[in-house]
């Protein structure tokens, strides 16, 4: 195997030395995480790919989901004796992580892909379109730190293409825009000439947009399994159900991930205003610098709503967005909080136990 066609180049290289000096891993090598199942992973190496499981050390250290290992992730791995197995003692540094939270009411982080060069954000050009959704896999990726470029899929079938073009121009100002087709195969190699020499890109979007057969079209080949979209409102039905990192052939190497219609963002970071950089901007020309944007003159936001410069429901979504990461952000607080208090009282509980003996 060669690590280089699965993105091994001279950073990830450092960040492994570094590891193995200073933990004294001499028996380990590097590998990278092309499939998770419930705390097991599919690691490739140089020697093969290893069915792996974190050491006990790191299960034991572990105190939130980054602390585990995910799909994408480069790893220090070490072979069981005798076995196609291994066992993971470290993950390295990692260059980007694109991460929401979990589905309903936890408070908790879920990985969606990390050290990711690219992120491709799949939209279908059909009554599915969500601007909206948009917005959010927007602020994700900035959040992330890989580059976020929208491909606009099934322009073959679509009624107007212009319009879903013009709708993620007002959205995603400055991002590139594909726009393609995986039956006639256009766009396709715009895809093909930005994923090479290594890089890695993930396909997010919700079910039915695509995301599988664009794989199989890059693939040249029907690897991932594909179903029909409902008719009735241009819905898909889940069929890639987990992730999985795939080399294509033009030289880089993409993740493919689930459906996900449902996007609440994780990280409350200057990341919201990358993705609203509009009404960014018309804050910044506000009279007062203190501006709620609600009542006050000269308020600059507010004329841009009453001109129609700026839409209302893009503006409600900002404020929408706003709150809710506010809110991931208190939670995420006093989850960290009671953690710590919780470790205090552990410590208290074993210091009396040892004194008691004595």
């Amino acid at each position: 195997m060669k690590l280089d066609d699965y993105g091994w180049n001279l950073l990830h290289k450092d960040n492994f030395s570094t590891i193995i000096e200073e933990r004294g891993l001499a028996k380990c090598v590097p590998g990278r995480v092309i499939l998770e199942h419930k705390r097991m992973y599919r690691v490739i190496t140089e020697f093969g790919e290893w069915l792996s499981v974190c050491s006990g050390s790191m299960e034991y250290e572990a105190t939130e989901r980054r602390d585990f290992p995910a799909v994408g992730d480069w790893v220090v791995v070490e072979k069981m004796p005798g076995e196609e197995r291994g066992i993971i003692h470290a993950i390295s540094p990692r260059t980007s992580i694109f991460s929401r939270k979990v589905a309903g009411s936890t408070i908790e982080e879920q990985l969606i892909a990390v050290n990711v060069d690219i992120a491709f954000l799949v939209m279908s050009m059909n009554k599915d379109f969500n601007a909206r959704r948009l917005e959010r896999y927007l602020v994700a990726a900035y959040d992330s730190g890989a580059v976020p470029i929208v491909v606009l899929t099934k322009k073959d079938i679509s009624d107007n293409p212009s319009y879903y073009v013009e709708e993620a121009q007002n959205i995603a100002f400055g991002t590139e825009i594909f726009e393609v087709s995986n039956i006639t195969g256009e766009g396709l190699e715009q895809i093909r000439q930005v994923l090479q020499d290594g890089k890695t890109a993930a396909l997010l979007g919700s079910s039915g947009v695509g995301k599988s057969s664009l794989t199989n079209a890059l693939l040249n080949d029907q690897k991932m399994d594909v179903q029909d979209i409902r008719l009735d409102d241009d819905k898909g039905k889940h069929t890639t159900t987990h992730r999985e990192l795939i080399i294509i052939p033009s030289g880089g190497v993409i993740i493919d991930t689930p459906g996900m219609r449902e996007f609440q963002l994780w990280d409350n970071s200057d990341s919201l205003h990358s993705g609203f950089s509009d009404i960014e901007a018309l804050a910044e020309i506000c009279k007062f610098n203190d501006c709620l944007h609600n009542q006050e003159p000269g308020c600059a936001v507010q004329h841009a709503l009453a001109t129609g410069e700026l839409t209302e429901e893009r503006y409600a979504s900002y404020l929408k967005l706003q709150k809710e990461l506010a809110y991931i952000e208190q939670k995420t607080n006093q989850q960290a909080r009671k953690q710590a208090q919780n470790k205090r009282k552990n410590i208290s509980k074993h210091l009396r136990k040892h004194y008691t003996k004595k």
